[in-house]
């Protein structure tokens, strides 16, 4: 009967603490969320996002960041592209061409899970330490390089521990029946393609979010880039600057900045979870 007693009070506690760390959390999100549209709602108008900053933005006169959301949709688009084309060739490597087991895939794992954890702000500097010694100058084109680069770590794990799911039955029956490397690799990326896609999704939002690699690398303009070899503005760089103006007009515009960064981000994320549904669907 104590057994039973104690059972039941332990479960009870777990139940508590659960639903505890939830309303933490709901409430942390949502004051985020509240702080930034209470403060960039009253900012926001369609010159802020289609237009590029005039002669007085700093000092609350007119214009808009479209630059920055420009060169943040830029960095990101041509990183995630380069991000992929760079780790699906890795995970495939270590899951399908190296025996299971193997050392080098161990150490290649280990190494990734360090780059993983390292931040953002020393990958900049070691783009930026990287630039001045080639003559390089802030441009469009560093941003995206420093961008891939903080960003295949969490494709190559994100999808290595979804290849790692993938029943080596399957690998060893589609070899039994004739076909090569390449034909086997079709069908491992039709099944982990919903792992594919959360990992897209897992990089993305670390790189739109990103303040401290590319303002070593990218810099930062009031204008649209035209070439790689120009800098580019971004909105967290965009919020950073704003926000620590005095004017409170400004401060505003960096809420609405923010805001403006929170939609894209969400909608990619609701993006995301479609396509790894639709995905989930049509796995055999």
């Amino acid at each position: 009967m104590k057994v039973s007693t104690t059972k039941k009070v332990r479960e009870i506690i777990a139940q508590v603490l659960m639903w505890l760390s939830m309303a933490v959390v709901f409430v942390m999100v949502i004051s985020v969320i509240w702080t930034i549209f209470s403060h960039g709602w009253k900012a926001m108008s369609w010159e802020m996002v289609s237009s590029l900053p005039g002669g007085g933005f700093y000092i609350g006169k007119e214009g808009g960041f479209l630059n920055a959301i420009v060169g943040s949709l830029y960095i990101v688009g041509a990183s995630t592209v380069l991000g992929l084309l760079v780790s699906v060739p890795v995970v495939f490597y270590l899951n399908v061409y190296l025996k299971p087991g193997s050392k080098l895939a161990y150490a290649a794992r280990m190494a990734f899970d360090v780059l993983f954890g390292v931040p953002s702000i020393v990958y900049g500097a070691f783009a930026f330490t990287i630039m001045i010694f080639f003559g390089l100058r802030t441009s469009l084109l560093g941003g995206i390089i420093v961008i891939t680069l903080l960003i295949i770590p969490i494709f190559i794990r994100t999808m290595d521990e979804a290849t790692r799911e993938f029943p080596r039955d399957i690998l060893d029956a589609t070899y039994s029946l004739g076909a090569t490397r390449w034909e086997t690799l079709k069908v491992v990326i039709r099944q982990i393609a919903p792992g594919i896609a959360t990992a897209t999704l897992l990089s993305v939002g670390r790189a739109i979010g990103d303040a401290a690699a590319v303002m070593f690398t990218a810099g930062y303009t009031d204008s649209i880039p035209t070439s790689l070899s120009q800098p580019a503005a971004t909105l967290p760089l965009a919020v950073f600057f704003q926000l620590s103006s005095p004017i409170p007009e400004v401060q505003d515009r960096a809420y609405a900045a923010a805001l403006v960064l929170t939609v894209i981000v969400l909608v990619l994320s609701i993006a995301g979870r479609f396509i790894t549904n639709r995905f989930s669907k049509n796995k055999v």
